[in-house]
């Protein structure tokens, strides 16, 4: 190999900015992990306070407390000003555990699964195309034999949901409809938020009985058992309770694309005349180029499932196949957009 000489080694034509973003990555955003698992944002949700004062309610020495502080700061979770950090509205929002957006419950989903992102899960996970949670085994079937991960995960949906819930409702005039199914509906989130947007709107939640249990409290909490129930079925071999909207959210990057035309083909079986489907999920661009969020929210599912983070022309695409009309994409909450279209 011809060693460069101070003759002709050339200046690079770009910066190298990008390849240091993927070590920062690395190191920079677990530490709002961490952040979240010592209580930082707890500890700040009343009084702003000093490094000091943090250190001592938390029992950290001031050089890892800060190496911290200063991530959450840079990425706009925390402000500092007069020497105090303070929570800055998108932390009040949505890492306070008394806000009905809390995503903290995702987060300790992270955490307690940490291995699943690991340089070595990862690259087991692309070699072997297969998922990595759990040691390996199938998710869901982990969920109906450990009660205890079924929870855990119901609340990380929960945490994740809640947000989207109350928007994508608004997206759309669906004034129209009676009754929704909430297909895979975990927590009811959706249901939930849909529920309180529309308020002539009905919703059955359906997913397995073990989930619908708990997705029962969430019902209560909002007061709104008398227009949410629950239906504890197999979503994949049970027979589906009349609805004129179906909803599916963050369910079909869970499958390939012959499972999700097989739910595709189902909605549309069971969909009244006229029915409307919307599909609530982050998607790649047509060509697959990005962004970068629905194609890191890819690499998740390589850990997680057997599915991938599709493009609105692959799910708009389907629903035309099976034979939907009127299908629109519309741009929803945060990263997530809506793929929806009307049985004729």
């Amino acid at each position: 190999m011809t060693q460069p000489t101070s003759s002709n080694i050339q200046i690079p034509r770009v910066d190298d900015r990008p390849v240091w973003d993927v070590v920062f990555a690395v190191y920079g955003y677990p530490a709002l992990l961490l952040a979240h698992r010592l209580k930082v944002f707890a500890l700040l949700e009343d009084n702003p306070r000093t490094l000091t004062e943090i250190c001592d309610a938390l029992n950290l020495k001031p050089r890892p407390a800060e190496a911290i502080l200063t991530v959450a700061t840079a990425l706009g979770f925390l402000s500092l000003q007069q020497e105090r950090y303070a929570l800055t509205a998108v932390a009040e929002e949505y890492l306070l555990l008394k806000s009905p957006n809390y995503f903290g419950f995702l987060w300790d989903l992270m955490i307690d699964n940490y291995q699943v992102c690991s340089f070595t899960s990862l690259e087991k996970s692309i070699l072997t195309d297969s998922p990595q949670i759990y040691g390996g085994g199938d998710i869901y079937q982990s969920h109906e034999e450990q009660l205890e991960l079924l929870h855990r995960f119901t609340s990380g949906m929960h945490s994740m949901s809640m947000a989207s819930a109350l928007i994508w409702p608004g997206i759309l005039d669906f004034s129209q409809h009676r009754m929704m199914l909430d297909i895979g509906g975990s927590s009811g989130a959706h249901s939930i938020g849909a529920a309180l947007r529309l308020p002539n709107l009905q919703a059955i939640v359906l997913d397995f009985p073990q989930v619908c249990e708990v997705a029962e409290g969430y019902i209560v909490e909002y007061n709104l058992q008398e227009r949410i129930k629950t239906c504890g079925v197999n979503i994949w071999n049970d027979h589906w309770p009349s609805a004129d909207l179906h909803f599916f959210s963050n369910m079909y990057h869970d499958w390939p694309p012959e499972k999700c035309h097989f739910l595709t083909a189902k909605s549309f079986r069971y969909l009244e005349s006229g029915g409307r489907i919307v599909i609530h999920e982050m998607l790649c661009n047509d060509d697959k180029t990005g962004p970068f969020a629905p194609a890191a929210f890819g690499m998740m599912m390589m850990g997680w499932t057997e599915g991938k983070q599709y493009s609105g022309l692959e799910l708009s695409t389907m629903l035309k196949e099976i034979g939907f009309e009127d299908i629109q994409i519309h741009k929803a909450s945060g990263y997530y957009s809506i793929v929806t279209g009307r049985k004729p």
